[in-house]
């Protein structure tokens, strides 16, 4: 049992979870809890620890004897040390990364539906948008490269696990993975508070796209030339626009209507 944070091992584990540029170095990630952990694909464990009372519980028991995972038990202490949250659930996993083509997002059995991403930075909203995207039958997400870390422990927290399941890419250039798109006969809407249409005129049936902008900035201005049509989400009051993560949800459940009707 690892009873010090001045392990070795817990130090590059800590490493990991605060550094961006050691989780791609290291080409892992860190999830916690049991929910996130039963769900990690098949090859994608790459070491698990528990805390020292997940380890002597029932339900710590059960779940390393279901999985039948050799995990490194840590001191509560220790534990909490490595957690991300104010109330650590006494597992956690380091997974390998996933790695998606362009290709692998176009879905296979359905018209393409994807989320095209520009600098969205909060971590909460991201991984809010990644858990509604997989609900809503999203294929695949492209995100600028200012965007936040999917990667971040915030960030997959707020998945729920969607990260394991949804095809995902980052790009230096938006503006090329938009064409490619078009070539592929991908139609492009950019939400944006000037939509010359309302969102619910619009037909989402076949191969589509919702280009989302930064969360105080909307879309940049040649983002969002790139579009074949710009659309607008009704709001009453004095609302002046919604929060990333709703308007992609509104969107993407439209579109999601239109396909199940």
């Amino acid at each position: 049992m690892i009873t010090s944070t001045a392990n070795s091992r817990i130090r590059e584990l800590v490493k990991i979870k605060k550094s961006a540029k050691m989780r791609a170095e290291r080409d892992v990630f860190l999830v916690e809890g049991p929910k996130m952990f039963r769900e990690i694909p098949k090859g994608k464990l790459a070491e698990a620890y528990v805390s020292e009372s997940f380890l002597n519980s029932a339900s710590g028991r059960e779940l390393l004897k279901e999985t039948q995972i050799n995990a490194e038990a840590v001191s509560d202490s220790v534990f909490e040390y490595l957690s991300d949250t104010r109330s650590p659930q006494g597992i956690l996993a380091v997974v390998s990364q996933f790695h998606y083509s362009a290709k692998d997002l176009m879905g296979t059995q359905t018209p393409a539906l994807l989320l095209v991403l520009e600098n969205l930075q909060d971590p909460g909203n991201l991984g809010t948008i990644i858990r509604t995207a997989e609900a809503a039958g999203v294929t695949g997400i492209i995100l600028s490269r200012g965007s936040a870390d999917l990667t971040n422990p915030k960030v997959t927290r707020s998945t729920m696990g969607s990260i394991f399941r949804v095809p995902f890419i980052y790009t230096d250039d938006l503006e090329t993975e938009i064409l490619a798109l078009k070539k592929e006969n991908v139609r492009i809407f950019a939400a944006h508070l000037q939509g010359s249409v309302e969102a619910y005129s619009e037909i989402y049936t076949g191969p589509t796209a919702f280009l989302i902008g930064n969360e105080s900035r909307g879309l940049s201005e040649n983002t969002a030339k790139l579009a074949d049509q710009a659309i607008r989400i009704p709001m009453h009051g004095q609302v002046e626009s919604l929060n990333a993560a709703v308007a992609s949800s509104i969107l993407l459940y439209e579109a999601c209507r239109q396909r199940l009707s």
